[in-house]
């Protein structure tokens, strides 16, 4: 797989911008989560170019996919908000130093006792997805006397083109509203006094393949937008792909943008992306425990697993995997299964793997794993969360301590 510009392999190794990715895993054990803040910056810049021919855009990452502090912060920095689906997410947002206004709060099951938090805190927005979901932030906004900014989350019944599991805008998902109940809830205004209705939410999902379906979900809320003189923010979600292998043709920022613009200028417009921010500034490092030879398969047995990055196995997703040394000397590269020590058969890191021969205590590096990584994470089989490493420059510091098996009863 092509690296990118801020990973890269050099005599001494596989480097994450000027650190030494066996220094690290020597100094800190594996597996081991490493995060690029270089790359991450630089995603968010190119990012921000490409919708700068619209007047009016904002930021806000989606803390979903990596929510780190230090991923918060260095976001936080490059003068992005953050989009939270929970009241625990917005939480992290604010202990990592996020201005309350500056976050905005989604999800299609928010609590009573979350919406009431979100609003005590002061959050910048809510992107409501259920009618009864207005009658109790309307109960909270008047019980602290205070307004709250809405957009009405709309499904459009457009069927992205990506992984079924991670596709939100097509009608038999549960995520959003219907244009009737959309409509049904703007007539209704003045039973929420203290509800400011200010714009449409679409969201079709993430990892989109193509730009269409995104155009059409646009379309369809700016059709729905246009009577209502209020309705002058459009947030257009996320979902901005990107490429876990080296023959993947997917669209740039820029081609969404180009397409997209035409259709939001006088638009204020919000933009959610996650994925498109973190998945590459990340790589999962881990070492060879065994290998055999078995079912006509090499198997290659490492210490990470489906504990600490699930998109294999729940996804079927594929994620290159290289050496952090050269190894080409002990021969040409075999068809390998990498596979974790978890009690489960699904516990496959990566199918057909082209390595080079492996041998006990090799470490390899899991590519393009800094989203929806460590952020999945579960303590199945008893198996401690590893730590997080963020890197700047040719230095490097932890961001998150490797937990211990005391740890895993903390709270028993």
């Amino acid at each position: 797989m092509a690296l990118h510009e801020l990973m890269h392999v050099k005599p001494a190794g596989l480097m994450i911008e000027g650190v030494a990715a066996h220094q690290l895993a020597q100094t800190l054990g594996t597996p081991l989560y490493v995060y690029s803040l270089g790359r991450l910056r630089a995603n968010l810049r190119r990012l921000r170019a490409a919708f700068e021919p619209l007047s009016q855009v904002e930021i806000h990452y989606s803390a979903k996919a990596n929510a780190n502090l230090s991923i918060l912060r260095a976001v936080l920095a490059e003068g992005a908000g953050i989009d939270a689906v929970s009241g625990g997410e917005i939480f992290r947002a604010l202990s990592a130093g996020a201005d309350p206004r500056a976050i905005v709060y989604a999800g299609a099951g928010k609590t009573v006792e979350e919406i009431a938090y979100a609003v005590e805190q002061g959050i910048g927005w809510f992107n409501v997805e259920n009618l009864a979901e207005l009658g109790h932030l309307e109960r909270e906004a008047a019980r602290l006397g205070r307004r709250v900014r809405v957009a009405l989350r709309l499904n459009p019944e457009v069927t992205a083109n990506t992984h079924p599991y991670i596709a939100t805008g097509h009608g038999g998902a549960k995520f959003g509203l219907t244009s009737d109940a959309i409509r049904q809830a703007l007539a209704e205004q003045s039973r929420y006094p203290h509800l400011d209705f200010m714009g449409l939410h679409v969201h079709i999902g993430s990892q989109l393949g193509d730009i269409g379906g995104t155009v059409q979900a646009v379309e369809r809320a700016l059709e729905l937008a246009a009577p209502y003189e209020s309705l002058k923010t459009v947030n257009i979600g996320g979902g901005f792909p990107v490429p876990y292998g080296p023959d993947e043709q997917l669209p740039a920022f820029d081609a969404f943008a180009q397409a997209l613009a035409p259709l939001l200028r006088g638009y204020r417009v919000l933009l959610e992306p996650g994925r498109s921010i973190v998945a590459d500034i990340g790589l999962l490092l881990t070492r060879v425990l065994y290998t055999k030879y078995q079912g006509g398969q090499t198997i290659v047995i490492v210490d990470a697993s489906m504990t600490e990055l699930i998109r294999p196995a729940l996804y079927g997703a594929k994620h290159a995997i290289l050496p952090l040394s050269d190894l080409s000397a002990r021969g040409s590269v075999q068809s390998t299964q990498v596979v974790g020590p978890v009690c489960e058969t699904a516990d496959v890191l990566g199918r057909d793997v082209p390595l080079p021969p492996l041998h006990e205590g090799d470490l390899l590096a899991i590519l393009t794993s800094g989203a929806y990584g460590m952020v999945m994470a579960s303590h199945y089989n008893a198996r401690p969360k590893p730590a997080e490493v963020v890197v700047e420059g040719d230095t490097w510091r932890v961001a998150r301590s490797r937990e211990r098996w005391q740890d895993l009863i903390a709270g028993e």
